[in-house]
């Protein structure tokens, strides 16, 4: 009584396409896939973004920092 089996998975797949249609799950599917495909891009992008900055803020700070002792 716990879970679906398969067969309801595929008496459910079976609903959905007869509702919606191949065409427009087709359609569906090819707009998430750009959707996602685009945030990793984005994703990357800002992960490479954040280490140049990273590296050009590492870039203008000297190698040694000297500490001025009070007289």
């Amino acid at each position: 009584m716990g879970g679906l089996s398969i067969w309801h998975w595929l008496i459910v797949l079976l609903v959905v396409v007869l509702i919606f249609g191949t065409k427009k799950l087709r359609n569906i599917g090819q707009d998430l896939g750009g959707a996602v495909k685009g945030f990793k891009e984005g994703v990357k992008g800002a992960d490479e973004a954040a280490t140049a900055a990273g590296e050009a803020l590492e870039n203008e700070l000297p190698d040694e920092i000297i500490e001025e002792k009070g007289s």
